[in-house]
């Protein structure tokens, strides 16, 4: 049996896509309404046949809906969920995508009092973003971490699992602040480190001739990735866990002020220590199928 027969998608990105594609793979029946802010978007989604019906306004998306997912930039959630407000069924239950969720959650406490909300986070995606890049295998064995209100409706969070589950993903409940911190180590400030280094190598393209782009080595190479993911998306991300990403980066900058003093005393032990256990971490998240065990991140060499 289907969670839901009616699922409304709110924002056609790269996540607001792949969920579209994998609900038409995964449950074909269902029927499938969009909506996007931008007209080209729009177009691009009518063209892609991404729903049965992409609106021009997000109101007309969800009045028939029985699951509405915000598939916004964090920072646009309010505005979306003022939106829609007006034209959602009674019995409907409205989740989101996004990767901060205390203050996602306040903000659709505020606007959608009422209404039953279980807020969801789909850790997966790629540097990619738009209608064009989505695919309906995005989410297959990646975690979808729901993050509830202690007074939600256990029903409605059962059934929001049931849809990640359908369409290929792996589900964990959590409190949403405990989210928020774990997010800020494993995804929220990795990418500050990346745009950080990145912008840092860009500002010294002219003392090093071009250099630091044409020797790029494995590492500057994989920060380049990371960095060229969205600046909206992530803009809004840092703006609204700002509490855990400063916590991150205060402990962050106190481990390298440490790193600092083993590479200027010459302390090998400290340092080979770091990397032996960090190595282990490597390890750990390939047993948990986490990533590609396969040499080089498993890229192909012709």
């Amino acid at each position: 049996m289907l969670p839901f027969a009616r699922v409304s998608i709110v924002g056609l990105g790269l996540i607001g896509s792949s969920i579209a594609r994998a609900v038409r793979h995964h449950m074909p029946t269902v029927r499938l309404t969009a909506h996007d802010a931008d007209p080209a978007v729009r177009a691009r989604a009518r063209a892609l046949d991404l729903a049965d019906d992409v609106t021009d306004t997000a109101g007309a998306a969800v009045m028939d809906a029985d699951l509405v997912i915000l598939c916004v930039p964090v920072g646009a959630m309010r505005a979306a969920a003022e939106a829609i407000a007006a034209d959602l069924p009674a019995d409907v239950i409205v989740s989101d995508v996004g990767s901060c969720k205390q203050s996602i959650a306040a903000a659709l406490a505020e606007v959608l009092p009422g209404v039953s909300v279980v807020p969801a986070h789909p850790v997966a995606g790629t540097e990619h973003s738009g209608p064009d890049a989505g695919f309906a295998t995005l989410f297959h064995k990646r975690w979808c971490i729901l993050t509830p209100a202690g007074d939600a409706d256990p029903a409605a969070v059962m059934r929001v699992s049931s849809f990640w589950e359908k369409i290929g993903a792996d589900v964990e409940i959590m409190d949403a602040r405990h989210h928020d911190l774990v997010l800020a180590v494993t995804s929220h400030v990795p990418h500050l480190i990346a745009y950080s280094i990145v912008g840092t190598a860009s500002d010294l393209e002219e003392v090093t001739n071009s250099e630091v782009i044409k020797f790029s080595a494995g590492g500057f190479r994989d920060f380049t990735r990371i960095a060229s993911s969205d600046p909206t998306m992530w803009r809004d991300v840092f703006l609204n866990n700002r509490e855990a990403v400063l916590e991150m980066l205060q402990r962050l900058t106190e481990d390298v002020t440490m790193l600092q003093r083993a590479i200027r005393w010459g302390d090998g032990d400290t340092l080979f220590d770091l990397f032996t256990r960090t190595r282990a971490v490597r390890r750990s998240i390939i047993e948990h199928g986490q990533d590609d065990p396969r040499p080089d991140f498993g890229r192909e060499h012709i």
